[in-house]
């Protein structure tokens, strides 16, 4: 029995991917330091002196991380895909790169034009007057640009311990940033902004420290060889961003002038951010998800995909209905030592978990569905679920019902129509081992 199990783990350690967990390591420190990031930036700026400047931060956050991931991602998970492929052929992936980089600036000078050209519109309704989050803006844009195409490369050389070196070091980056600022006593969110534009910078140049050979010569790259679904890709990236901040753009848009609708908006970002605690966990388990999926294949089962993707779900469908459960019993008690003057409902607080945790389980129909080359399929059901958070949220008049609401059942189409949409093509035939399913999880990080 001993030499069997020794024989199973072997298996299964062979079936995990290169860099499981140095790219798993990297996500939780990443997350965990991005989280006590938002509380220094909370407690720099509290209320209710600073209430508007905290909901104009909360604006940028927003709008910052459906725009950078949203864009980059999509090229991050091509290049590294194209680069691997071209690796296992001995082949040099030097001009696939380049041809990846002027996509890459192409999308990112049309980004810092659009946000510069309409900062007049923007400017003083969501960000207050703070100008600096308006610079902030574009150099966020090419900071993620920059870090998101190496992070690429190295993940298609096999590079995987500076990989998860970047992932960690930008959510550090960022919080040593605003310990400095608040240490100062800056009460600017502005400041607090540019560490979110500038720690992209600083972790691509600490971890391409010593690396080597990463642009090899090889034979030219068209585009096609990035991917014929990107643009599925990108436009589901971008839909799946929205949707996920849609609480905090909702906010940012749709509140009032006044003080009480200013303070309304503050308190719900703060809230938000409390309520990202299933996406936090899911963010986490993820490295350790991958050995367990692995370890299906590596013991031999047949149909193996379905029974990993059932495996996966029983896990983030628990992580989901923990935290909601949670999030009502205690949410509020952690809000108030976390976030004070925390003045959200338990209510409240209970949709928005709740929204999130189902948002997870969509990511991860989501994964198998474009695992199973369901990329427009998956745009499709984002777009379906951000439309109807748009409809309900025009629809509600309260501030709180209405983004709450319809984050809760903009989530819930998506998943409805995701799920629907991997039902047909599992009821077809799945002919891809667990070993797709594993990829696109590992390729698929959730940025905070």
């Amino acid at each position: 029995m001993k030499q069997r199990a020794e024989q199973l783990i072997g298996k299964a350690k062979d079936a995990v991917p290169e860099g499981t967990f140095a790219v798993g390591g990297g996500l939780m420190i990443t997350a965990l330091t991005t989280y006590i990031f938002l509380i220094v930036v909370r407690s720099a700026l509290p209320d209710p002196q600073y209430a508007a400047q905290y909901s104009a931060f909360n604006a940028f956050w927003g709008f910052m991380f459906v725009a950078g991931p949203g864009l980059f991602l999509p090229l991050e998970q091509e290049v590294g895909r194209a680069l691997a492929h071209r690796r296992a052929q001995g082949t040099g992936g030097g001009p696939l790169v380049t041809r990846a980089a002027r996509l890459g600036a192409l999308m990112t000078g049309v980004m810092v034009v659009i946000a510069l050209a309409t900062s007049p519109f923007y400017v003083d309704g969501l960000f207050h007057g703070d100008w600096w989050l308006v610079a902030s803006l574009p150099v966020g844009l090419v900071g993620f640009a920059v870090m998101l195409l190496t992070r690429g490369t190295l993940s298609g050389n096999g590079r995987f311990r500076p990989y998860g070196m970047i992932l960690a070091i930008d959510g550090a980056a960022k919080l040593v940033g605003a310990l400095l600022l608040y240490a100062a006593g800056v009460k600017t969110p502005g400041a607090y902004g540019m560490c979110i534009a500038l720690s992209p910078f600083v972790a691509t140049a600490i971890a391409l420290r010593g690396q080597k050979g990463l642009l090899q010569p090889g034979p030219p790259a068209p585009y096609s060889e990035l991917s014929n679904s990107l643009g599925w890709l990108l436009a589901g990236s971008l839909l799946m961003q929205a949707l996920g901040y849609s609480v905090l753009i909702g906010v940012g848009v749709l509140k009032g002038t006044s003080p009480e609708q200013v303070a309304l908006a503050s308190a719900l970002g703060s809230a938000f951010f409390v309520a990202r605690v299933p996406p936090l966990l899911f963010q986490a388990v993820q490295g350790t998800l991958l050995p367990k999926l692995a370890g299906l294949a590596g013991a031999g089962r047949h149909d193996d995909f379905k029974t990993g993707f059932r495996q996966l779900m029983v896990i983030v469908s628990a992580i989901a209905a923990l935290g909601t459960v949670a999030g009502f019993a205690i949410g509020v008690p952690i809000g108030e030592k976390l976030f004070p003057p925390f003045v959200i409902s338990r209510m409240d607080l209970s949709l928005l978990v709740a929204g999130n945790g189902i948002f997870i389980i969509a990511l991860t129909i989501a994964q198998a569905l474009i695992a199973l080359h369901g990329h427009r399929a998956a745009a499709v059901a984002w777009g379906a679920g951000f439309v109807a958070f748009v409809i309900l949220a025009a629809a509600i008049q309260a501030l709180d019902t209405r983004v709450e609401v319809g984050f809760l059942v903009g989530t819930c189409v998506t998943a409805v129509v995701m799920g629907w949409a991997l039902a047909i093509r599992m009821r077809a035939g799945v002919h891809e081992g667990i070993g797709a399913l594993i990829e696109q999880i590992e390729h698929e990080p959730l940025d905070l």
